[in-house]
């Protein structure tokens, strides 16, 4: 499945290099407009980061993401971005939508998301692990926009959550991400051998539709793409035609 991604900074269509804000590009698209093109090529879902909402949770960007889902039909929204406590996931909910996405909380706080995994299901929650990956192989999470190594391994992480139903994650090798060089897919191909009962998101460095065709052989349910589709590298329609997994 192909999922376009849209990063958001005061309305405003954005993508960061590598996290970090000072290395914004800022694309001449409206939000609401480009969901419902991305839409009309056969996307079924929409990544959505609030980089606003990350910042400071009081000015989350609902009214937005309500005017987003209200624009397209049959289309899922997962939405992250600076996600500290359960009124961020019920106001989500409430602007429409279907899942919230899940960074540094995870390491921070892994008691809250036991309770909102019981609590909201699998399919309300998807966990974003962005890693670090060092000479030796080791996949150490990275928190708070990728600034600080949490020392904690992608491995404790899910041993944690996958017994309380865990199903959705979103991984990123950060030293891939906004660079359009393709994806890891050794570590794609890995994650899915180890842990086949997750639903695995890809996610940094598609540039080119070959990008896309290389995780075909990985088996990950979901691509996401983001600069590539802004920049005019190719449409969804064509990414969808060569993903495996449509």
């Amino acid at each position: 499945m192909i999922i376009p991604a849209l990063d958001l900074i005061d309305g405003e269509v954005v993508r960061l290099y590598q996290g970090d804000y000072a290395q914004k590009t800022r694309y001449d698209y409206s939000p609401v407009e480009q969901l419902a093109l991305y839409a009309e090529q056969g996307a079924t879902w929409l990544h959505l980061v609030d980089l606003t909402g990350a910042k400071d949770p009081a000015k989350r960007q609902l009214s937005l993401i309500s005017k987003m889902m209200d624009a397209v039909s049959n289309v899922g929204l997962q939405v992250g971005g600076g996600i500290r406590q359960e009124q961020d996931l019920v106001d989500l909910f409430n602007a429409g939508a279907s899942r919230v996405v899940i960074g540094s909380l995870a390491v921070k706080q892994p008691e809250l998301i036991e309770q909102w995994l019981t609590k909201y299901g699998s399919e309300k929650i998807v966990l974003a692990l962005d890693l670090n990956i060092d000479e030796a192989g080791n996949k150490h999470v990275a928190v708070h926009g990728w600034q600080e190594n949490s020392g904690v391994t992608i491995e404790e992480l899910l041993q944690r959550f996958i017994p309380l139903g865990l199903k959705h994650v979103l991984c990123t090798d950060i030293s891939k991400d906004g660079t359009l060089t393709g994806s890891n897919t050794a570590l794609y191909t890995e994650l899915v051998k180890e842990w086949p009962q997750i639903q695995w998101q890809s996610s940094g460095g598609i540039g080119t539709l070959d990008d896309i065709a290389a995780l075909n052989p990985c088996h990950v349910s979901g691509v996401i793409v983001g600069r590539a589709l802004l920049e005019g590298k190719f449409d969804v329609t064509e990414a969808i035609a060569c993903s495996q997994n449509g």
